[in-house]
């Protein structure tokens, strides 16, 4: 009989591409999954990776494998969320993926009152680029999505994944101090146009909704410092090497010699947990997205009383 656990490590390659990121995403080590495919390789008498380059491929074998492993471990979640369900309260172990600045500046104070309210659910994070995580919910990858779009493009919800509306993320321009938009009330995007600017590399959202809000203002952006990470943004523009468009969660206090400037109009993303719709009776599930709402006001006071969009249902 096949070994559980074995397929679920081989469908999380399947899905992550790497040993190494299917082991982050299982909280292993990238020996204990390689162990777990070589013993499922033994069972079935099957090469399931095969060497190429520094990393690994999966054989066909191994893809027709996964595939039914996906089928399986559909069934399991299945059998957890009635008897979940049944007994009423949240339990067993919820994984959970957000992009860099909801894990920073959101998810550790949800997370923290979950471990204190519900002993018996072990809630685990990993930090995941918002392009991906929407596949991984809906490939079964991880249980529980914080995803954000922006004003100008929506985040698509595959078929079999519900999402609920967490809040609203305001964004501000950050000039040095002593540049021409400092002090000002507001800065209309018109304006905008001979900026240097420092923002995230090509194909992050950040990116792809600067470049289209500064082409629809009639301006082609000049971006001549890229980083991943929001502080080194900030750290950028105190140093005085251009401007740039941050949101706010997540960001915590400006360096001294950086100004924040609103923009007119203001830019805003919209923050949704999403979740496979099998698991949407899940006790687990309906708790850690109302914990999400309820922490929002708290991490994000600044943020505007808005009205949730219309995108799916909250779990009941």
């Amino acid at each position: 009989m096949l070994d559980l656990q074995r397929l679920r490590a081989l469908h999380a390659v399947s899905v992550h591409g790497t040993v190494g990121a299917a082991a982050a995403a299982l909280g292993f080590t990238p020996s204990a999954v390689s162990q777990q495919i070589a013993k499922l390789e033994r069972e079935t008498r099957t090469v399931l990776l095969e060497r190429e380059g520094r990393g690994v491929r999966l054989t066909d074998e191994a893809w027709h494998l996964a595939a039914t492993a996906r089928e399986l471990m559909t069934l399991v979640e299945r059998a957890e969320t009635r008897l979940e369900e049944r007994r009423g309260v949240p339990a067993g172990r919820l994984t959970v993926a957000a992009f860099a600045s909801a894990a920073r500046g959101l998810l550790p104070s949800v997370l923290a009152d979950l471990a204190a309210r519900h002993p018996a659910l072990d809630a685990r994070l990993t930090e995941v680029d918002p392009h991906l995580s929407v596949d991984l919910v809906a490939k079964g990858a991880v249980d529980l999505v914080v995803a954000h779009d922006w004003d100008i493009a929506p985040l698509p919800a595959p078929a079999g994944v519900e999402q609920a509306w967490i809040g609203d993320d305001l964004c501000d321009l950050l000039v040095p101090e002593g540049h021409r938009f400092a002090g000002r009330a507001a800065v209309r995007r018109a304006e905008l146009g001979g900026e240097r600017w420092i923002c995230q590399p090509p194909g992050r959202v950040c990116h792809d909704w600067l470049l289209r809000t500064l082409r629809g203002a009639g301006h082609e952006p000049d971006i001549v410092h890229q980083a991943d990470e929001n502080p080194t943004l900030v750290a950028l523009v105190a140093a005085g090497l251009g401007v740039a468009l941050i949101p706010r969660l997540g960001r915590g206090p400006l360096p001294a010699g950086v100004v924040e400037v609103p923009l007119d109009p203001m830019p805003v993303r919209r923050l949704y947990a999403l979740w496979r719709t099998g698991a949407a009776r899940r006790p687990a599930i309906a708790e850690t997205v109302r914990t999400l709402r309820e922490h929002w006001p708290t991490v994000s006071a600044h943020a505007a009383p808005t009205v949730p969009p219309s995108h799916g249902p909250t779990p009941a």
